[in-house]
């Protein structure tokens, strides 16, 4: 858990001194690390972190063309350090957002937050809660049938949209240690999802038997948590 924390914090001072996603999808990542420290190089990027005794983190970067960064983070108070911050599509998602304003930061899920609006779900989602969203990425979006997600975000097709979202939303916050193999998950929207575990990878099986692997778990937000998934679910309805 500490290393991939220490991962999303080198990723993130990658981004901040200016490294396109792009070069970084296609550079193999070198790194040193033990349960405390973090070297990572990419694309000429040099970022080492350390973790202290008390959660505090300290971040240094250094581009090729000479230019640094300084960070230092630190836990929210009652969270477990490494679930101070996750850094999801170049953004830090972070527990004092709700669920709506991290997944608004995200390069990552630009289709799911518009989804989210066309289907009139914003209010909701800001709620109390707490929630647990399973979050397709957009290249989730991207693997259903040209066309359906332009379809889907059409005012004549808000209440199917809604359903399909609803589907990604259980009631409840629900880490990623707490989904059992073979649990069933009642959604919001009515039907179940079924939980798939083998150590600490998830998958969630939907009505129609599709399959979607948890990617990033444990999105903590004020109301509620986000497990990052690579494809959409289907209900049946």
């Amino acid at each position: 858990m500490m290393k991939q924390f220490l991962s999303t914090l080198a990723l993130a001072a990658v981004f901040s001194v200016g490294t396109s996603s792009v070069a970084v999808a296609q550079e193999a990542m070198k790194s040193k690390s033990d349960s405390d420290k973090m070297k990572t190089k990419e694309n000429g990027v040099t970022t080492k972190s350390k973790v202290a005794d008390d959660g505090k983190v300290k971040m240094k970067g250094k581009a090729k063309d000479g230019s640094k960064m300084k960070a230092k983070t630190k836990p929210t108070e009652g969270m477990d350090k490494a679930m101070a911050g996750v850094l999801v599509g170049g953004a830090m998602m972070t527990p004092d957002k709700d669920i709506v304003d991290n997944a608004v930061n995200s390069t990552e899920h630009t289709t799911l937050v518009s989804a989210v609006k066309a289907g009139g779900l914003v209010e909701t989602l800001k709620g109390a809660g707490p929630f647990t969203v399973f979050a397709p990425t957009n290249a989730a979006f991207d693997k259903l049938p040209a066309g359906t997600v332009n379809t889907l975000v059409m005012p004549e097709n808000k209440q199917k949209l809604g359903t399909i979202l609803t589907y990604h939303v259980v009631s409840g916050r629900l880490m990623a240690a707490d989904l059992m193999d073979g649990q069933t998950l009642t959604t919001v929207e009515g039907e179940t999802l079924t939980v798939m575990k083998k150590g600490n990878s998830v998958m969630l099986r939907d009505a129609k038997g599709g399959m979607a692997n948890v990617t990033i778990p444990n999105v903590v937000s004020s109301n509620g948590v986000t497990h990052v998934i690579d494809a959409v679910l289907m209900p049946t309805k």
